[in-house]
């Protein structure tokens, strides 16, 4: 909607990111039926600008699930709503986490991995991991440096 848009006819980037914020929150609470938190948002490009009267189309699933944590991946597309085409606007990887009642992290079940494609995205999604943790643990060597 013209609301969301900036001065150029596009939607603004923290609209996206809210949407973003939204789809990844419900697949990680559909998993863990537990509330959940965005712990930290890993990736997030955008590719191409979504116009004015565009419809804004946001899938999102989770590639893995560790203790308490999920990684949810989120895809946005800007499809004609004349046409039905769909073209890949923004992709996003965001770790969030179930909580308590206290808001305390709390278990979740593991993922089931039924095909190929996600095992591969699980992998993969361990491997992002890794590099986020070693990223925290240089950030906190310099902060206490």
């Amino acid at each position: 909607m013209p609301n969301d848009a900036n001065p150029l006819g596009s939607i603004f980037g923290g609209r996206v990111m809210q949407l973003i914020d939204v789809a990844a929150s419900i697949s990680a609470f559909r998993h863990a039926h537990r509330n959940v938190v965005t712990a930290s948002v890993d990736s997030l490009e955008f590719r191409r600008p979504i116009r004015v009267g565009q419809l804004v189309v946001v899938r999102s699933w989770l590639n893995w699930v560790g203790k308490s944590s999920m990684e949810a991946q989120v895809e946005v597309f800007a499809e004609n709503p004349l046409t039905g085409e769909r073209d890949r606007t923004s992709t996003a990887y965001l770790t969030i986490v179930a909580v308590d009642g206290d808001g305390r992290p709390c278990e979740v079940p593991p993922l089931d991995l039924e095909s190929e494609d996600e095992r591969r995205r699980f992998r993969q999604a361990e491997e992002r991991r890794a590099q986020r943790l070693e990223l925290r643990a240089r950030h906190r060597e310099e902060e206490g440096a």
